[in-house]
């Protein structure tokens, strides 16, 4: 039998729950308990709130990719850079130490602009197979700030994976 106290508690409870699901997507970084704070590293969170279980490590992207065009997945990976003008991509280490191009669902969150390199991340989302024509690929190339001369040397598309992202983690 509920008492009009837990009806009372378990309505707040959802409130909270739905107000929480529903609010802009925000950086949270997440304090370890002070007996792991020297074990733990601080995570920082981007976007949907996600959880690191299960995580797939690049090394065993490119096998569960093997024939296919597109893959649901939630990754480990090292963060090469990210968009200097906004945080509105990065760019992740594959297997083979080329980058795959991170973009976030909808355009609707940004990580940080600097300091990202060498980071560790978890990322869920959509990984797909695709061709970026030149025009973008001299976007990208000029949001990380490379040279005129680096910028003029693109001149042909490039076929490889792309990643959306509905969340990410950012170790520190």
């Amino acid at each position: 039998m509920t008492t009009p106290m837990t009806r009372t508690f378990f309505f707040l409870g959802t409130c909270a729950l739905l107000a929480a699901c529903s609010s802009p997507a925000t950086s949270t970084p997440e304090t370890p308990a002070a007996d792991t704070a020297a074990a733990a590293p601080a995570l920082n969170y981007y976007g949907d709130t996600i959880s690191a279980e299960g995580a797939m490590d690049m090394a065993a992207f490119p096998q569960a990719t093997a024939g296919k065009d597109s893959l649901d997945a939630t990754l480990n990976c090292e963060i090469i850079t990210s968009c200097t003008k906004k945080g509105c991509w990065m760019d992740v280490k594959m297997a083979d130490g080329t980058p795959m191009k991170v973009r976030f669902r909808d355009y609707g969150f940004f990580v940080p602009t600097e300091g990202l390199e060498g980071k560790q991340a978890t990322m869920k989302g959509r990984a797909v197979k695709e061709i970026t024509d030149v025009a973008s690929l001299k976007h990208y190339a000029e949001d990380a700030g490379q040279t005129p001369e680096e910028i003029a040397k693109i001149t042909e598309p490039d076929t490889s994976w792309t990643f959306t992202a509905d969340g990410v983690i950012i170790r520190n």
